[in-house]
């Protein structure tokens, strides 16, 4: 197993931004003295601007507040929302430079995708949820189904030094150095609950597949169900072999997945490998009543993950990306609970026998961009692995 499990932890399932963002603004208006928040996306809409100005005002008010977001995924924050955040004494970092249109090169796919807030020492959230309104690219219709968690105990420490250290360490690439971070709280790593979790990130350094390890073990020993819901999913070779032997062996394997076209290559790409797996037993739903954002699973009823993390090339090869690992009954039950729900109210299944009579030009988009997916994974050196 890849990842240490760490018990006495109090983890709170917040679904969708419906959930999420009114406990995130209501921790951050209760911070004190330290906040770190990561977020890939940072938009300039209603909910952007709700937590910029939480995050201002804890600034005004003596709170250290560190925000890092990533120089591709919030290229469209705009000066004013970035001067408000450095008006009120909030520090604000970049992660890599917007990538070039014309120099695609493996390092500038090294996007920093994970969603992570620490307040005070106290309390983090964990998840796939970016600032970002919740409601989709139209701006209408339900909330986006996605997940993040609220941690108190002591996994609290783990993602508080991971957050501290890549502060630093992009202050320093920046030449900020006089944004590294002083650590101001006590990490309040006291038992608060009875659940065990760990904290799972991949990097490229040290975790390079730490995430993808935690998922292909649990996959592995699973003996009931698999169930995963994902928004991005174009899993590599060993991640499709896991889940082909696991419902070889007679584990109920059920996949939910995107329904609504967001980025037309990668929509197409995942469709031509549905038929190895339609073919080998394992379920398929659509999920169309709003966009699907999640990267989460439940396993045999007691393992669940929520994170940041799709089953993606991008994900598993090139970002760094934060999950939470959970074994506890209760909290996968709930978890299990509202993929059951998406499932029945909203998802469509995808049935073998009518996507196996398929005409040709239903197939040939599906097969031109798992090549394409295939080619440019390639040119960056990862293309044996898709």
């Amino acid at each position: 197993m890849s990842y240490a499990l760490v018990p006495g932890n109090r983890i709170t399932l917040l679904r969708s931004g419906v959930e999420y963002f009114p406990a995130l603004e209501a921790a951050i208006r209760a911070a004190r003295r330290e906040i770190y928040l990561e977020s890939y996306l940072y938009e300039a809409d209603e909910t952007g601007w709700r937590i910029t100005n939480a995050l201002a005002d804890a600034a005004r008010r003596g709170v250290a507040v560190h925000v890092l977001v990533d120089g591709f995924g919030a290229k469209a924050m705009p000066p004013e929302m970035v001067q408000a955040l450095a008006r009120a004494g909030a520090e604000r970092l970049v992660y890599r430079p917007e990538i070039s249109p014309f120099r695609i090169r493996k390092y500038r796919l090294r996007r920093m995708h994970r969603k992570l807030v620490a307040i005070d020492g106290a309390v983090a959230f964990v998840g796939g949820i970016n600032v970002i309104d919740d409601f989709g690219p139209d701006g209408r219709g339900p909330p986006r189904l996605d997940f993040a968690v609220r941690i108190e105990g002591p996994l609290l420490r783990p993602i508080q030094e991971a957050l501290q250290r890549l502060w630093t360490r992009v202050a320093w690439v920046r030449l900020h150095r006089r944004r590294r971070a002083k650590h101001r709280v006590q990490v309040d790593d006291a038992p608060k609950g009875a659940q065990a979790a760990a904290f799972v990130v991949r990097d490229n350094f040290r975790h390079r597949s730490d995430i993808e390890d935690a998922y292909l073990a649990a996959i592995d020993a699973a003996r009931d169900e698999i169930l995963i819901a994902n928004a991005y999913f174009f899993p590599g070779t060993r991640f499709r072999r896991a889940l082909l032997r696991a419902a070889g062996r007679g584990v109920r394997v059920t996949l939910l997945l995107q329904g609504k076209i967001e980025y037309t290559l990668q929509h197409y790409a995942s469709r031509a490998l549905y038929g190895a797996l339609l073919q080998s037993g394992v379920e398929i739903y659509e999920y169309h009543k709003s966009y699907l954002h999640a990267k989460v699973a439940v396993i045999d009823g007691h393992w669940a993950t929520v994170g940041s993390s799709n089953i993606d090339p991008f994900s598993l090869l090139l970002a760094r990306e934060a999950n939470v690992v959970v074994e506890d009954r209760d909290f996968a039950a709930e978890l299990r609970l509202a993929l059951h729900a998406a499932l029945e109210d909203g998802s469509l299944v995808i049935e073998g026998g009518r996507w196996f009579r398929l005409p040709l030009w239903r197939r040939i988009p599906m097969w031109v961009s798992y090549a394409i997916g295939r080619f440019i994974m390639g040119m960056v050196g990862f293309g044996g692995q898709v």
